[in-house]
């Protein structure tokens, strides 16, 4: 059986144009809620995903009418599951627990976009800040809700977000929980790109594909001199960026690209 074609508990996953993973939370019952099966089944595709040269882009949505409720409130409520135990229990379960979908997410080299066709609410704001782009449609909605319930962003939030919207921005969400939606969560840096709902999947494809389509090496390593350098000195980044042009600069997917320029035809990247 390959790898994709197994069945992963609250995640659905399709390769697209072989070059494509789609990732689709399914919980429906909890409008996507995370949980630790679905935590278990994350790590383990993305994991997979970035280490398979033909998957050039990952694309991450929610099943159904919603991304990503964040947590499971009646779980809450009963402290089961996830939150289960007192506080130093707690403390371990995140780490060993929803923590381990941040940890993994920032070392994946691939290329991730966020297709968020739903709510994305609370550590679902939170995933989709996590991944490189985010696309969304009328029906998107962001809001970081933790303080309202009383609670902190324990999965990462202060981290990602931002480092999406910049810090004033992302206080702002955090200290009034306020929701925002379509053209606002465009408008305020939470999207990259704005669709009609009939046209989000389709407008996604595209950008996949644009991404797919070129140098996979190079995408790489661009993704993760970007990562660096946000948060290192001038001169770290520059020999971050020495060492990985001069590897880059000796792929054969670079030679191609160099021969479909001067012969005037697309090039056919191998991730070589």
């Amino acid at each position: 059986m390959h790898f994709y074609d197994q069945k992963f508990s609250h995640i659905e996953i399709e390769v697209k144009k072989t070059h494509q993973l789609w990732v689709s939370l399914n919980n429906p019952d909890q409008m996507n809620a995370i949980t630790i099966p679905m935590i278990n089944s994350l790590v383990a595709v993305f994991k997979h995903a970035d280490f398979d040269k033909e998957i050039r882009v990952i694309v991450l949505t929610g099943a159904g009418k919603s991304f990503c409720a964040g947590g499971d409130i009646k779980a809450m409520e009963d402290k089961t599951g996830m939150f289960e135990g007192e506080c130093n229990e707690l403390r371990m379960r995140y780490m060993h627990g929803i923590q381990q979908i941040p940890r993994c997410i920032e070392e994946v080299s691939t290329p991730m976009i966020a297709m968020v066709n739903g709510a994305a609410i609370g550590a679902g704001c939170d995933l989709a800040m996590m991944c490189d782009l985010r696309i969304g449609c009328n029906s998107s909605k962001f809001a970081e809700t933790f303080t309202r319930m009383g609670l902190v962003p324990g999965d990462g939030g202060t981290y990602f977000l931002q480092r999406v919207l910049g810090y004033a921005k992302a206080m702002q969400m955090f200290l009034t929980a306020e929701t925002f939606s379509g053209k606002n969560a465009l408008d305020f840096g939470l999207l990259n790109n704005l669709f009609e709902d009939s046209e989000l999947i389709t407008e996604t494809e595209k950008l996949a594909d644009k991404i797919a389509g070129l140098a996979p090496i190079a995408q790489a390593m661009t993704k993760k001199a970007m990562k660096i350098s946000y948060l290192s000195d001038l001169h770290t980044s520059l020999d971050v960026l020495a060492t990985f042009q001069g590897i880059s600069q000796r792929t054969t997917d670079h030679f191609e690209a160099l021969a479909a320029f001067k012969e005037k035809r697309t090039p056919e990247f191998k991730a070589e």
